[in-house]
């Protein structure tokens, strides 16, 4: 594996790998942070640099640039949660999350918005504070932080270039996106991790300057349990994890008066749940949103080359609403599947299959992506395992139906001379005549094909107790000293990619943990 190519010399100064040592590990701090995605890292960042003596403590590894080899077969296991195969607990969603120093920050596609006006008042009608000129000044410190400018028109590539090309021809709201690149060479490569140093992520910009100014990471940690003294933490225990075979290896603990959880709305919920926080209302671990996505591919008589360049730079929003209300609400957005992925979404077997796969250089495609309603529930299992409990209802399936149904008829409109819908079994449509019978009558588990990046929601915000997790600035309500970074925070899905919004609430966390520590 790529990851073992870089001993422990090789890491930073002041991060460890907890395998290192064949002895139990003991450690202290004033404040630990759970997780390395883009919360944690940024209250680990901010922690550090305001002279905090902060540990954090991750499960994956130390990826830097040289690591990243491009292949899927190395990459995937190394970079996502449970080697990409962590699913609903019935498998019909597949549940995309990352691991590793930069959570998801490391394969994401840079995607930047902030959160919707509409989003804002809903969570203000839910009791949350503070949602005004602080949070507008943490996005505009997050995104001066992480380079975001909206991608040049001439860095569009042609996969791409098709979404825009379609919605123009139909009329539909559509726009280039603001992405978080510097020094990108348009590899294309982004999903399995930048080989050049292009992403400004979580790694590239956060860690560093937290270990310069005296934080220390422990990684290769698996957090099992969260630390109580009577009503309030004490600090987080755990095992050294094997990452060339998973293998639990000797204890760790860290003792700590503050505990930030960023380990993911799946991963920080199921911790809370497994170390039997005090919870009077069972709220821990529910309203769990995912924003289901759908992945539709056309076939070009051109060639498309959908590997080549700048991922995910054009989006359609003609059938994106927000608020309870909300009659439409699918975020269509350009997508792209290297080889391997793209293999499991053809149709056809043996010599049929082939067939299509030698279409792979005409094929453009587009991610159907659901602002869900619905919610769900998430519960521990044994080691980095989380049961994840999802099933679309039939609004839910609804929408779906209404993503295929426009994600097709733009492909179409761009000049695809097929269109593959990732039904059970694949529908292929040779023109959109027929787009309009597909309703969500046809639809349900397995059918079609889903795929999620976006949990969120399992420890929502809110200053009531009763009906809310954690407080407007992320503490957890009924245990001190424990605090929620990550998207597990927002009271409900976002429709929108999360990066930027889990960023500057885990600025804002980093503040009320500061407040919250004795004066020296």
């Amino acid at each position: 594996m790529s990851e073992l190519r870089h001993p422990q010399h090789d890491l930073p100064e002041g991060m460890r790998s907890a395998t290192a040592s064949d002895e139990a590990i003991r450690l202290s701090a004033d404040v630990v942070v759970v997780g390395l995605g883009a919360g944690g890292c940024m209250a680990f960042h901010d922690l550090a640099r305001a002279g905090v003596d902060v540990i954090a403590v991750e499960l994956g590894g130390y990826f830097p640039p040289e690591a990243m080899r491009c292949r899927e077969e190395l990459m995937i296991p190394q970079l996502f949660m449970e080697g990409a195969s962590r699913a609903t607990v019935d498998q019909a969603i597949t549940v995309m999350q990352g691991r590793g120093v930069g959570g998801s920050t490391l394969h994401n596609t840079n995607l930047c918005k902030r959160l919707p006006d509409e989003i804002l008042e809903i969570w203000k009608e839910q009791g949350v504070e503070d949602l005004d000129e602080s949070l507008r000044r943490d996005f505009e410190t997050v995104e001066e932080l992480l380079g975001v400018h909206r991608v040049p028109a001439d860095r569009v590539n042609a996969n791409n270039q098709a979404l825009l090309r379609g919605a123009r021809a139909l009329n539909y709201r559509h726009g280039i996106l603001a992405h978080n690149r510097q020094g990108c060479q348009q590899s294309g490569m982004c999903e399995l991790g930048c080989p050049n140093n292009g992403k400004q992520n979580a790694a590239k910009v956060l860690v560093p300057p937290a270990l310069k100014a005296g934080g220390r990471a422990l990684i290769h940690a698996r957090v099992d349990r969260l630390l109580t003294r009577g009503s309030r933490m004490c600090g987080v225990a755990g095992h050294a994890v094997d990452p060339r075979t998973g293998t639990e290896l000797h204890p760790f603990e860290v003792r700590a008066q503050r505990v930030v959880l960023g380990a993911s709305a799946t991963n920080s919920a199921s911790l809370v749940i497994r170390s039997g926080l005090k919870d009077p209302q069972g709220l821990a671990g529910r309203r769990l949103h995912i924003h289901p996505g759908a992945f539709v591919m056309g076939v070009f008589d051109e060639r498309v080359d959908g590997w080549k360049g700048v991922p995910q730079s054009a989006e359609c929003t003609q059938f994106l609403q927000f608020g309870q209300g909300a009659r439409e609400r699918v975020w269509l957005v350009s997508g792209f599947a290297h080889p391997g992925a793209a293999a499991g979404l053809m149709p056809g077997f043996g010599a049929s299959h082939a067939a299509m796969m030698r279409s792979y250089p005409h094929v453009a495609a587009i991610i159907a992506m659901v602002h869900d309603h619905y919610s769900g529930q998430v519960r521990p299992r044994d080691g980095e395992r989380v049961g994840i409990h999802y099933r679309p209802d039939r609004g839910e399936l609804e929408q779906i139906a209404l993503g295929l149904r426009e994600a097709a008829r733009i492909l179409f409109a761009a000049g695809a001379r097929q269109v593959i819908l990732p039904t059970s079994p694949p529908r292929v449509l040779d023109s959109p005549a027929s787009l309009d019978e597909l309703s969500a009558t046809e639809l349900g588990p397995f059918n079609p094909s889903l795929v999620a990046v976006h949990p969120m929601s399992t420890l929502w915000m809110g200053q009531d107790p009763a009906s809310s997790v954690t407080t407007s600035h992320g503490a957890y309500h009924h245990v001190r000293g424990l605090f929620v970074a990550d998207g597990s925070l927002f009271p409900t899905s976002i429709g929108g990619p999360p990066q930027i919004p889990i960023y500057a609430f885990g600025r804002r966390v980093a503040r009320a943990v500061r407040e919250s520590l004795p004066a020296r």
